[in-house]
């Protein structure tokens, strides 16, 4: 029979344990959150304003469920501390991979939960132009805006693209064992949208 002081001892380390948990989960969810547009209001610049909001949506495309895809080189990586494919596999002409390992071979049309294979009808690697693993936020911006390293699109494109792409959308729903892109795919559109309504202008290098 447990004694009343080694009770109350053992309930104080359960609610510590507990408290500490829920703090633990409350950072981590803070930490995962986006900021909104309206949240920059107070920078009166609308230059650095915008500059401010791609450094906060830069929180999204330095994420590994965005760089994995945006390789330097022609394999993507995988996890979240991003390593190179396994198996070993290449860009191929056209993003899709080889003719003798096409990426629909292993992903299908949507992430295998048994494998911890992930999917979409459209599983290929983004565009070599388009490559900014290693880059620093400013870079990317500067890269995002051009229509010769962002697949040919207009500044204002960008939005539905990153708002609304289904395979961009993935990025925030990965499946098992692999951490989602902060916060969700309206709130970086939200972001995009506001960034180009105030001069798409960049952060520093």
């Amino acid at each position: 029979m447990i004694s009343d002081a080694r009770f109350t001892t053992i309930a104080v380390i359960v609610a510590l344990a507990g408290s500490l948990g829920a703090g633990y989960a409350a950072s981590q969810t803070a930490s995962h959150a986006l900021a909104s547009p309206d949240s920059f209001a107070g920078i009166a610049d609308p230059q650095k304003r915008s500059a401010a909001i791609f450094t906060e949506l830069g929180k999204v495309l330095t994420h590994p469920r965005c760089t994995n895809c945006h390789p330097a080189g022609d394999s993507p990586r995988q996890g979240d501390t991003p390593r190179l494919h396994q198996p070993p596999v290449a860009r191929g002409a056209d993003g899709h991979g080889l003719e003798t390992m096409r990426c629909q071979a292993c992903h299908l049309k949507a992430n295998f939960e048994p494998g911890r294979v992930p999917g979409h009808p459209e599983w290929h690697l983004a565009p070599r132009e388009m490559a900014w693993e290693g880059k620093t936020v400013g870079e990317i911006c500067e890269q995002i805006r051009d229509p010769a390293r962002n697949g040919g699109r207009k500044v204002d494109e960008l939005i539905d693209h990153i708002g609304k792409d289904t395979l961009v959308g993935w990025a925030w729903k990965p499946g098992f064992g692999r951490s989602p892109a902060p916060g969700t795919q309206e709130q970086a559109g939200a972001l995009v949208e506001a960034w180009v309504k105030t001069g798409a202008a960049c952060p520093a290098p």
